[in-house]
Parts: structure tokens; C-alpha cells; sequence
């Protein structure tokens, strides 16, 4: 059985500034975002795992890094934030006020609405990133790892293993550099041991 330690990235100056939706802008942590990665390296300490993968944004590889303390991050693109299209670097009520219908029909159906109207649907990424943990399972069938990626495609990647319709995907929780774990079986099963959550 494979155990995931995943978290979402610490937190950046677009979370900051009213949470601002930031898909593929590669921007850095605030000195907060490194004090939470901080906080998961001294809960983690000790630990030992079989690999430490990561996005290879900025704001995740870093966490990946202070969080693992070790350098030796693998970066796969499959981890990447969902592409938000023309709501990239927006607040949720900027780009409702320029375009409400884009939101109503991501809310409705997520699966196949495009963010932004130009970005990805999230059945692309929910395909790309069930992609990477199957290949990951291959990898460390009975290992323990550490993946650091993004507030969109943890949630949406959670709430398709829970057997959740898509767009429920925002009543997962994800906050900066918490963590969730879960294990796969051999058959890509998976369970929810825990959320969001501080482990000491």
C-alpha cells in the first residue's frame, strides 16, 4: 500500500491579496509561506520518505523542499495548477463581476466547463493528475512519499477518489501547507486517513 503525504504549497502573495486565483503565474512564498513549510518540516522531522515530488511552480517546489528537507525534489508538470484561463490573477468576485456565466457553468459542471472560459476543464485535470499517482503506485507500491501541489488539483483529485461529483470538489478544504493523508491499494483504491491537519 502506498501512503501520500500531500500537501498544497505554502502561501504566496496572491493568497494574500484577497486570494487571487493563481493557476501558471510562477510566483514565490511570502515569508509566511516558508515559516508554514517550516511548521511541516518540524512535524515531518524524523520521517523518512521513499521520494518527495513536487510542481515544478516555484511556490510548491519550495514547499517541497523546506517542508522535506532535502533537495533531491522530483518536479513532474502532471502537478502543475489547473489552468485558469482569463481568471488568472483575478479575485473570484473580479472576474464574476466581468463575466458571471463562466462561473455559473464551472459550478455547474466543472467536468466540462473550461476555468476562465479558456483554461482547463477539470476532468483534464483530474486525467493528468490520476496519471501521475498511477504511475506513482507503479513506482512505490509500498512506500511512503511526499507530493506538494495545488489548491485546484489536490481538491478536484481528492473529490474523484472519493467517488464525489466534481463540483462539490470546493467542500474539500485545502489550506497552505496542512496536511492530508491518504493511501492507494495495489488497485488504486484509496483512503482518507487524514485532512487538512496538523499530525502533532
Amino acid at each position: 500500500m502506498l501512503n501520500v503525504y500531500l500537501l498544497r504549497h505554502g502561501e504566496t502573495q496572491y493568497n494574500a491579496d484577497g486570494n487571487r486565483y493563481c493557476g501558471r503565474t510562477d510566483i514565490n512564498l511570502t515569508a509566511k509561506g516558508m515559516s508554514q513549510a517550516n511548521l511541516v518540516y518540524e512535524q515531518l522531522k524524523g520521517m523518512t520518505f521513499d521520494a518527495v515530488y513536487a510542481s515544478p511552480l516555484k511556490r510548491a517546489l519550495y514547499t517541497a523542499e523546506i517542508a522535506s528537507g532535502v533537495k533531491t525534489v522530483q518536479t513532474d508538470a502532471r502537478l502543475i495548477e489547473v489552468d485558469f484561463g482569463n481568471w488568472e490573477g483575478k479575485t473570484k468576485e473580479e472576474f464574476i463581476a466581468e463575466h458571471a456565466g463562466l462561473w455559473d457553468s464551472w459550478m455547474e459542471d466543472p467536468a466540462i466547463a473550461k476555468a476562465g472560459g479558456t483554461g482547463e476543464s477539470a476532468a483534464e485535470v483530474v486525467a493528468r493528475v490520476d496519471d501521475f499517482y498511477q504511475e506513482l503506485l507503479r513506482k512505490h507500491p509500498s512506500g511512503k512519499v511526499l507530493v506538494v501541489g495545488h489548491n485546484g488539483i489536490n481538491r478536484l483529485y481528492l473529490a474523484h477518489k472519493l467517488g464525489m461529483p466534481l463540483k462539490h470538489y470546493r467542500r474539500i478544504v485545502q489550506e497552505n501547507s496542512s496536511i492530508t493523508l491518504f493511501s492507494l491499494d495495489e488497485g488504486g483504491e484509496m483512503n482518507l486517513k487524514l485532512l487538512n491537519s496538523r499530525i502533532k
